[in-house]
């Protein structure tokens, strides 16, 4: 079984950046399709993006053209990389493969 654990959440000022990292633990991880999702206050879980075992891409309208969703397999490690934050963008951040579990998640504030 692998374990996802998202780190590199914070407070940012709207227009900043970050990056947010989902390390895992266990075999197999670069065959894995990895979703980032987000859930803000009294608001549904949503997919952010997700990237597949070959690289391939997709985002959410609401991320596209601020949002990279990159991963290293050799660090069995997913990235989101956030640039031009808005307040909107404030929730706790999960990734997530099919049949995973949910972690703790990572935090991210962008205050106006």
């Amino acid at each position: 079984q692998v374990q996802l654990v998202e780190s590199g959440g914070g407070l940012v000022q709207a227009g900043g950046s970050l990056r947010l990292s989902c390390a895992a633990s266990g075999s197999i991880f670069s065959t894995k399709l990895i979703f980032w999702y987000r859930q803000a206050p009294g608001k549904q879980r949503e997919s952010v993006a997700h990237i597949t075992p070959g690289g391939s891409t997709a985002y959410a309208d609401s991320v596209k053209g601020r949002f990279t969703i990159s991963r290293d397999n050799a660090k069995n490690t997913v990235y989101l990389k956030m640039n031009s934050l808005k307040p909107e963008d404030t929730a706790v951040y999960y990734c997530l493969y099919p049949g995973g579990s949910w972690g703790q998640g990572t935090q991210v504030t962008v205050s106006a």
